[in-house]
């Protein structure tokens, strides 16, 4: 099978995204894009029992699921409407983490605050509550995908795309770890963000944009 390369590479970061909690039971779903066709957690599965050749694959210019005969993730739509808007998207994390829903509650946009955040996702993007599953959220989530790699869906997860999975799941990691940092900053007093300088600065980075450059590397 060409694509098990892809499929186990799922498997992989499916494992790592439950074990990190970043979804609990059978939520969030994650996609990668092979030769014309996008690999897809298939509906009811918690994410860490998926076997390899159970990823759901779908023709990604007619949505036409071409395989295994599993129903893909309800949130299909989602996924093959970034891959048909961007050919720079090769991978899609979308995922539950509990400090971005608990940030996206307070209706608010999420600040640049670290060099990490600022490298490695930029700008965050976010998405007025849509009903999940929906083909309205897919059609929410388009237009955010050409703008931002990572789109929070107020009061109810993230999404994050990269040009691999490794890209994708980090980001994911980055943007949880920035709602946590900037909730608990809050309870405090108002946090200290980066500046569009400051921001711009670190972006420019010889030392990030080597780093960046790894990231984006398979394994």
């Amino acid at each position: 099978m060409k694509s098990m390369a892809i499929r186990k590479e799922l498997c992989k970061y499916a494992d790592k995204i439950v074990k990190n909690r970043l979804v609990v039971g059978p939520g969030g779903n994650i996609s990668a894009r092979f030769e014309g066709k996008m690999y897809l957690s298939p509906s009811g599965f918690a994410l860490d029992e998926i076997e390899p050749e159970q990823w759901v694959e779908v023709d990604i210019k007619t949505g036409e699921v071409t395989d295994n005969g599993l129903r893909p993730s309800s949130e299909v739509l989602m996924h093959l409407y970034a891959y048909q808007a961007n050919d720079e998207i090769q991978a899609i994390v979308h995922t539950h983490p509990p400090n971005c829903i608990a940030f996206t509650l307070l209706d608010e946009d999420l600040p640049i605050m670290f060099p990490d955040q600022a490298a490695l996702v930029g700008r965050t993007a976010r998405i007025p509550y849509v009903m999940p599953t929906d083909e309205k959220l897919a059609n929410a989530l388009l237009p955010k995908v050409n703008e931002a790699s990572s789109i929070l869906l107020m009061n109810h997860g993230l999404v994050t795309t990269g040009r691999n999975l490794r890209e994708a799941y980090y980001r994911t990691e980055v943007v949880e770890e920035s709602a946590k940092i900037y909730i608990i900053a809050s309870s405090i007093k108002e946090p200290k963000i980066l500046t569009e300088e400051e921001f711009q600065e670190i972006a420019n980075l010889e030392s990030e944009k080597y780093r960046i450059k790894l990231l984006q590397e398979q394994k």
